[in-house]
Parts: structure tokens; sequence; C-alpha cells
């Protein structure tokens, strides 16, 4: 069986190598001048890898441990990476209604810049707004978890003797 120091190298990697899918995926978007289904849909190749990669330590080795070894640092960290995953479930309360009103208007498909987004529902705007909140908490909450993981991991595994 693995050591503790393994499977915490492990999740250190894989956590970590879901930042360039999320900052090659947001790229996508902010360099799309009309997003269209083609546009979405390789933007999502990027961000659902990056959200696997992030959420399947979180789920298999992070949150099993979190009792055993609480402690000021991994208490801030859990509820900075909890806080994450709510901002990305605010964003997606905004994702959705925003790809069904697009999709009623078929502008995936039939994509036309002179339309304004805000026309195609009254509630549009409270719907982008959410997306971008969300998607800021998310980064930046997943962001300050990441460092205070790897801090932990540092001072944890390579200068200590393990945090279990």
């Amino acid at each position: 069986m693995a050591s503790e120091s393994t499977y915490a190298t492990i999740a250190a990697l894989l956590v970590t190598s879901s930042l360039p899918f999320y900052l090659y995926g947001a790229w996508i978007m902010i360099d799309a001048e009309t997003v269209t289904w083609e546009v979405l849909v390789y933007h999502l190749k990027f961000i659902v890898p990056g959200l696997v990669l992030n959420t399947i330590p979180v789920v298999t080795w992070m949150m099993p441990r979190l009792l055993n070894q609480l402690s000021g640092l991994s208490a801030l960290h859990a509820i900075l990476g909890l806080q994450a995953y709510a901002m990305l479930v605010f964003a997606l309360t905004g994702i959705v209604r925003i790809f069904q009103a697009k999709r009623r208007a078929n502008l995936y498909h039939d994509p036309d810049p002179d339309v304004d987004l805000d026309d195609l529902h009254e509630n549009m705007g409270a719907w982008r707004g959410r997306l971008r909140v969300g998607v800021f908490g998310y980064v930046l909450f997943w962001f300050g978890a990441w460092l205070l993981g790897l801090y932990r991991y540092v001072t944890g595994y390579m200068l200590g003797s393990g945090l279990g």
C-alpha cells in the first residue's frame, strides 16, 4: 500500500495540474469575439478536465481525512475549498439560464453579433452577473485553497513527518 506522503503528492499534482486547464478554458472565452456552440464546447473540453482533476483528490482523499487532522489550517483550507465549490454552483445558476436563452434564440448555431444578450430575457443581466460573480469567486477561493494546500503539503510532507 502506498504511503500517506505518496497520496499527498498525487493529490497535490492532480489539483495543481487543473490550473492550466482553468486558465486556458478562461482564455478561450475571453478571446472569443462571439461565443458560438463550437467555442462553448471547446471551452468545456478544458474546464471539465480541470474540474475532474481537482475534484477527484478532494472527494477521494482530502474530505475523508479532514476530521482526522482538523486544525486551524486544515479548517481554513476546507472552508476555502467548499466556498470555491459554492461559488461554482452559484455560477451554474446563471450559466444554465444563459444557455437556455441563447439556445432558444438559436444564437449558438446561428450567431448574430448585433443581438444584445440582455434583450433575450428580462433576467439576462442578473444571470450574467451570477456567472461573473460565481466564476470570479470560484477562482479566488480555489486559488486561496490551492496556495494553502501547497503550504500544508510542503510543511507537512516535505519538511515534516506527515499531517495524518
